[in-house]
């Protein structure tokens, strides 16, 4: 039996002349999809799997399919000739592009078994010429294979040697998804034995010492493991004395250890590499030639055979001394190990002569907890879901370690300085910032904003390109622009006869998200707007006299700075009156709701495009029905096109009064109060609709000349006459004029096995629509085509806007600096710059 050992995820070729038997050994031992057949894809780009022209168009697609595997880390198997180096040379470099290992199974079978084979096929047999040609192939370029960056070459030299064959597939060094811990993970010790005896007994492990009184293992009562991060060695006073710990350590089961670049540089010194005794190496030596005999062998053994990194926790940790990028976790590679070992340098030097190292972790998004060392800094801190455990203890810091999972670091203070650093330790959050200061650094190029609990939300270019000239012209005072409400999902298209939206759809919606309390709330004919309201100028870094500010759901002034004055000035007083300020504890509240009349911020639009459009679409159809019916009058047949016209004419009047009912005056200024959304250290999210509905009508009680109340009604949708009573309610307020409604979850912030459920579907009423699609697209082919239409990306954006404006909210209400929470109104103004269909 021939047992072959190849990578669980990885790329295998099978080489071997036509006839060797590739197909039945890749059908054997290979999963359906694990195989990539260069006969099939010739097939694919050519109908034919035997024409030889479409090759290279074969092996483009093979390559980016394989790519693709490579990427989600499946194991993939190609099944082609393979048998000269330049046509496995592509094949090698789309692995190594995704830091895959690299396995290679030839069957070099004699070439008279293969001629007899090929005899047996028929159509697809191939000319005896090109195999014996492929065979002297296969035998000039077997020498060299090992050197093209192949892992494993297993060569099977008989039909007896490939039918015995058994193929096992074994995890990758770096493996450990199985080892779920607790662990304590140990930053950069640097010979400092009597530090890390401490922080092993106050993390509760009990040392073990050999005969003459060394420390040689540590074990913990309760079965937790320490993981180091390398650079165990040099600088300090005792590498022999921490790595004899730390090798009993692993060779006990009772620790893990990653290499660092001071233990890559010690094993090449150890072996008789000609390498510079530098930064603490030269000590080490000695220390290590001080010690008995065979103890350095065994140094070297241990640290060669330490693994760049280990992913562990079913892939939730990864521990690497430098830090690792999320394409390289569990990958293996030369550049991958070079990461782990040595990071990411600019290129650059700094004034002290070291080099300039890349920031990766600000732009770490993985799920993955990343645990690294390597540059000493002065506090562990989380920066996207990483931490660095290298506190300094041999430059006089400390020596920490995090507990996993628990998250918690633990420390002891260095007992002296032994070594000056070469630079002076920074904070890991990078230099101190003014809260109030913002950077385009912020706001420029690819963004990965959290939201704490909530997901993160990516920002692409372009999109923060096409937000940066509204932000910066248009917008209000960054210091005041808080929040930015998000987008409004529609409900789907209906089915109803007549009916582009309809509130079945929505109730459908939050079915299937297995919400059935809702509210209706009433959608007013304004504005979306935001109002913050402040009694204390200083908490908004804002003038004296200053009550707050009014906006749009795009950041702008809605009113003329006098005319916001008063209105603010109104609502300081109902909230007052409200005894809201009491009841929030707070000497600020944000307030999301609906400014109307419409025409305060849609007057130009009103004028110059629906009423242009209305009066001569309304003059238009007026004169061609004059013209029709005397037409008709006079006997001709023209019964068709006049009815059709009609129709036209009453379509465009339905639209004329579709827009004038949200023509007002300054003086009709109303602001319906929906949803309170902060206030001094608290957020409402979680407060379910009733309550902020409560508020609003208070308000409107204590200021009508300003706060409008919202009407509403509760539904439980497993009750049909809850369902009918809602349906009746829109039908009625969408034929008195009515906009329409939005149905929200009556919790508010709702999740549900996908995660978050949209905060509110607007289902808009049939005449409302006019405005949105024109005057006649009810008429049975229009309504039909428009029915077509794709909600998917709407919503999301809807939920992705949602998520960034419950973060700043929270940043808000806590206190957050000024550049954090801009970040995340610039985020949705930013998604809102992507083109989408504007009628959605």
């Amino acid at each position: 039996m021939n047992e072959i050992q190849i990578p669980e995820v990885g790329l295998v070729l099978l080489v071997g002349v036509s006839g060797s038997g590739k197909s039945h050994f890749a059908a054997k031992h290979f999963g359906e999809f694990e195989v990539l057949s260069s006969d099939y894809f010739r097939g694919l780009v050519g109908n034919d799997v035997n024409d030889q022209s479409v090759t290279p168009a074969a092996f483009e697609a093979l390559n980016f399919v394989a790519t693709k595997r490579l990427e989600a880390g499946l194991l993939t198997v190609v099944d082609a000739t393979n048998v000269q180096s330049a046509a496995r040379e592509k094949l090698v470099e789309v692995a190594r592009a995704q830091d895959m290992l690299i396995s290679a199974i030839v069957l070099d079978v004699p070439v008279k078994l293969c001629l007899e084979r090929n005899e047996g096929r028929g159509d697809r047999a191939i000319a005896p010429a090109v195999i014996d040609r492929q065979h002297r192939q296969l035998r000039k370029s077997l020498r060299g294979m090992r050197r093209e960056g192949f892992a494993r070459v297993h060569v099977l030299s008989t039909a007896e040697e490939i039918e015995s064959a058994v193929v096992h597939r074994h995890k990758l060094l770096n493996d450990f998804r199985d080892q779920h811990g607790p662990f304590d993970v140990i930053g950069d010790v640097h010979g400092c034995l009597d530090e890390l005896l401490l922080l092993l007994e106050t993390l509760g492990y009990e040392v073990a010492r050999d005969e003459q009184g060394r420390a040689v293992d540590a074990a913990h009562p309760q079965g937790r493991r320490v993981i180091f991060v390398g650079d165990l060695v040099d600088r300090g006073p005792d590498s022999a004395g921490v790595l004899r710990l730390a090798m009993g350590m692993v060779g006990n089961g009772h620790a893990l250890c990653v290499p660092g670049n001071h233990e890559d540089k010690l094993v090449r010194a150890l072996r008789g590499r000609k390498v510079a005794l530098t930064h603490g190496l030269g000590a080490t030596m000695d220390q290590l030639a001080g010690q008995e005999e065979g103890f350095g062998r065994k140094v070297a053994d241990f640290c060669d055979e330490l693994v760049s990194h280990l992913v562990l926790d079913e892939g939730k940790l990864v521990i690497a001394h430098a830090g690792l990028i999320q394409q390289y976790h569990g990958r293996a590679s030369r550049r991958v190990r070079a990461f782990a070992l040595y990071g990411q340098v600019t290129g650059e030097v700094d004034e002290y002569g070291l080099p300039v190292r890349y920031p990766w972790a600000n732009e770490y998004r993985g799920d993955a907890a990343v645990l690294y060392g390597h540059t000493a800094v002065t506090e562990v801190a989380w920066i996207n879901n990483t931490a660095c455990l290298d506190t300094g203890c041999v430059f006089g810091g400390a020596l920490s370690a995090m507990r996993y999972p628990e998250r918690e670091v633990v420390q002891v203070q260095a007992l002296k300085q032994y070594c000056e650093p070469g630079r002076p330790l920074e904070s890991p959050r990078g230099p101190e910032r003014e809260p109030g200061v913002l950077s385009m650094k912020d706001v420029s190029g690819a963004q990965f904003l959290k939201a704490e609990g909530l997901g993160t939300v990516k920002i692409n270019e372009a999109q923060a390109a096409g937000a940066l000239e509204t932000m910066s012209r248009f917008a209000i005072d960054p210091r005041w622009l808080c929040y930015l409400p998000p987008t409004m999902s529609p409900a789907e298209s209906s089915t109803q006869p007549g009916y582009l939206e309809h509130p079945q759809e929505a109730f459908e919606y939050y079915k299937r998200q297995g919400v059935t309390q809702l509210v209706c709330e009433e959608k007013h004919m304004g504005s979306r707007a935001v109002m913050l309201l402040s009694r204390n100028p200083d908490r908004f870094d804002a003038p004296e006299g200053w009550l707050g500010a009014l906006h749009t759901r795009t950041g702008r002034q809605f009113l003329a700075a006098e005319h916001e004055h008063r209105v603010l000035q109104q609502a300081h007083e109902a909230v007052e009156r409200a005894g809201l300020w009491d009841e929030l504890d707070s000497d600020w509240v944000l307030l999301d709701g609906e400014l109307m009349p419409w025409s305060l911020k849609a007057e130009s639009l009103i004028k110059d495009t629906y009423a242009s459009m209305a009066a001569s679409a309304i003059a238009a159809t007026d004169a061609s029905v004059a013209v029709l019916e005397q037409a008709a009058n006079s006997g001709i047949d023209v019964e068709g096109l006049l009815s059709r016209t009609r129709t036209r004419h009453t379509n465009a009047k339905a639209f004329r009064e579709s827009y004038r009912r949200y023509v007002g005056s300054d003086n009709e200024l109303r602001f319906a109060a929906f949803q309170v959304l902060a206030a001094e250290g608290q957020s409402f999210e979680t407060r379910d609709h009733g309550w902020h509905l409560e508020i609003s009508d208070r308000l409107a009680a204590a200021g009508p000349e300003l706060f409008a109340t919202t009407r509403n009604l509760s539904v439980d949708l497993n009750q049909d006459a809850d369902i009918d009573a809602a349906v009746r309610w829109w039908e009625e307020m969408t034929a008195a004029g009515s906009e329409g409604m939005v149905v929200k979850p009556w919790q508010n912030l709702t999740r549900a096995k996908r995660g978050l459920v949209q905060p509110g579907i607007k289902v808009r009423g049939r005449e409302y629509l006019r405005l949105i699609y024109g005057p006649d697209y009810l008429e049975d082919g229009n309504l039909e085509r428009l029915r077509q239409r794709a909600t998917d990306r709407k919503r999301n954006r809807a939920l992705q806007e949602y998520i960034l404006g419950l973060e700043s909210l929270r940043l808000t209400a806590s206190g957050a600096p000024m550049w954090k929470i801009h970040q995340m109104v610039f985020g949705v103004l930013a998604l809102e710059s992507e083109p989408l269909d504007p009628r959605l």
